[in-house]
């Protein structure tokens, strides 16, 4: 017995939101490398490389995520509410990955201080603990992935909602993911 739909199912334009330091960019690598599909990390394309998290212009991100979207294949993690009616008319499935705040901000410390040249990290950028990121994961976020999945589901796309690390551990394996 399967507990997820069909990889299939998504096709080949799929979404991956869900708050900081979830594993969406994990998810969407391991999702590229098995439906053999280009992997956009909107993190990358909305800040400056080597900058230590600077955004680009506003109208050069969103130039450089139209451009992205209108690939006939990618997987794309990260949220960027505003984009979303782009996105959406362009994706051929959602996933949101759910995540407590506790072990978001733990994964943020692992991840800044441990992990240098994870999946989706700015290239030429060295990161460090930001308080304002723990503020985000912590209080800001929360409220914004409430309104984010009470939206995406309407999109009338193939949706699917993980709600812990554990379930999100048996998705790799029933879709024979591998996080490289």
């Amino acid at each position: 017995m399967t507990e997820f739909p069909p990889l299939e199912e998504f096709g080949h334009r799929i979404m991956v939101c869900g708050p900081s330091n979830a594993g969406k960019s994990t998810l969407a690598a391991a999702l590229g490398r098995t439906l053999g599909s280009p992997v956009v990390h909107l993190d990358q394309l909305h800040h400056l490389p080597g900058s230590n998290w600077v955004p680009r212009p506003r109208e050069d991100f969103v130039a450089l995520h139209n451009d992205a979207i209108a690939g006939e294949q990618w997987v794309m993690d990260g949220n960027y509410t505003g984009l979303f009616p782009a996105r959406l008319s362009r994706a051929t499935g959602i996933i949101v990955i759910r995540s407590n705040r506790f072990g978001g901000v733990a994964r943020y410390f692992r991840r800044t201080l441990f992990e240098r040249g994870r999946v989706g990290s700015l290239s030429g950028n060295r990161d460090s603990i930001k308080w304002q990121m723990i503020h985000w994961i912590m209080f800001a976020g929360p409220p914004k992935q409430r309104a984010m999945r009470r939206a995406l589901p309407s999109a009338g796309l193939p949706y699917l909602e993980v709600h812990a690390m554990r379930q999100l551990n048996r998705l790799y394996r029933e879709w024979g993911l591998s996080r490289g």
